[in-house]
C-alpha cells in the first residue's frame, strides 16, 4: 500500500486564511517562533504593519528567527507574510474588525459580548476548515470508506463525541462502523482490522496518545488510516494515509472545545453526505427504514380541539 504522505502540506489542497494556518502549526513550532506565531496571530492588524526588526523585537526574537517562521509557515519570506496579513485582514468584514484578530474572553467581557465572540469564532472555525477542506483528498476518503468492509472510528473526549457522531450516521445509511471512545476498546478494535477496513481517529491536537497508539495498531494491520486533525504536522497526521485537515479558531476555553468541535463536526457532516451521495439509493432507502423503525417512539402531536 502507497503510504507517501506529505502532512506538512495538508493545508495545500484547500485555501485556509493565513492566521488560521499559523493556529494549526503553532503546536509543531520551537518555542522561539511559536512566539512570533502567537503574536501574529493575536496582533495580525499591528504585525502587517511592523517591520521585520519591529517584530523580533517585539517577540523577543531574532530576524533570523522571523524568517525561518516564514519559512515554517510555507510563505517565502517576510515581504509575503506581511502581504498575507494585511489581505487577510482587508477581506475580513466588519465582525471581524471588531475582535482585531483575537477571540478570548476575559473577566472584562459581558455575558452579551462573550456570546458575539464564542458565535464569531465558531462561524469562523466552519467557515475556514470548509474552505481549508481538500477536495482531492475527502473524495478519496468517500472513496474508501464506500468500498470498505468495516469503518472503525476513534477519539476521546470532545473527538470522541465526533466520532459517535460520524458512527450514527454512517450506520444510518447502513455501512457497518463502529466508534470507539474507550482506548483499550479500541486498540482491541484496530488490532482486529485488515486491508478491507478503514480506520479514522480524531484529534484537534493530533498528539493524543490514546489515539496515536490506536491510528498505529491499525496501520500495522493494514488498514487504510485517516486523520480529522488541525495540526497537519502532528504525529496522529505522519501516520494517516489521508488527512482532513480542520481549521477550528478557539476561544480562551479551549479546553472546553468549542470551536474545535464544530469544527470537527463539519468534516463528518461532508464525509457523510458524499458517502450518501456514492451510495445513494441504498442511503435513501436506509434512511427511510430507520425513519420508520422509530417514528413510533415520538410523542404524537396534539389535537387542539376548537
Amino acid at each position: 500500500m502507497n503510504r507517501a504522505v506529505n502532512p506538512a502540506m495538508a493545508f495545500s489542497d484547500g485555501w485556509v486564511p493565513l492566521t488560521t494556518r499559523i493556529r494549526g502549526l503553532l503546536p509543531q513550532m520551537q518555542p522561539a517562533m511559536a512566539r512570533v506565531g502567537t503574536y501574529v496571530v493575536s496582533h495580525p492588524l499591528e504585525a502587517a504593519s511592523m517591520t521585520i526588526t519591529v517584530l523580533a523585537d517585539a517577540t523577543d526574537v531574532s530576524e533570523t528567527t522571523v524568517v525561518r517562521f516564514c519559512r515554517e509557515i510555507g510563505v517565502d519570506g517576510y515581504s509575503q507574510l506581511r502581504m498575507g496579513l494585511a489581505a487577510e485582514m482587508g477581506a475580513r468584514g466588519e465582525a471581524e474588525d471588531k475582535f482585531e484578530g483575537s477571540t478570548d474572553i476575559s473577566a472584562a467581557d459581558t455575558l452579551a459580548s462573550a456570546v458575539q465572540k464564542i458565535a464569531y469564532a465558531d462561524a469562523r472555525s466552519v467557515a475556514d476548515t470548509a474552505r481549508a477542506l481538500p477536495m482531492e483528498t475527502l473524495a478519496v476518503v468517500v472513496e474508501r470508506i464506500v468500498a470498505a468492509r468495516r469503518c472503525d472510528i476513534f477519539g476521546v473526549g470532545a473527538s470522541g463525541l465526533v466520532a459517535m457522531d460520524l458512527q450514527q450516521k454512517l450506520h444510518r445509511i447502513g455501512l457497518v462502523s463502529f466508534a470507539f471512545i474507550d482506548p483499550h476498546q479500541a486498540l482491541v478494535s484496530a488490532a482486529l482490522l485488515d486491508e478491507d477496513c478503514v480506520a479514522i481517529a480524531i484529534s484537534h491536537s493530533g498528539v493524543t496518545t490514546d489515539t496515536i497508539d490506536t491510528l498505529l495498531e491499525a496501520r500495522e494491520r493494514g488498514a487504510v488510516t485517516i486523520a480529522i486533525t488541525n495540526s497537519p504536522r502532528s504525529r496522529l497526521a505522519t501516520l494517516a494515509d489521508h488527512v482532513l485537515t480542520t481549521a477550528a479558531m478557539e476561544t480562551t476555553f479551549r479546553s472546553a472545545a468549542t470551536g474545535s468541535r464544530l469544527a470537527q463536526l463539519t468534516v463528518v457532516d461532508c464525509l457523510f453526505v458524499g458517502v450518501a451521495q456514492q451510495t445513494l439509493e441504498k442511503s435513501v432507502h436506509a434512511l427511510d427504514e430507520t425513519r420508520r423503525a422509530v417514528v413510533s417512539k415520538r410523542v404524537p402531536p396534539r389535537v387542539v380541539r376548537g
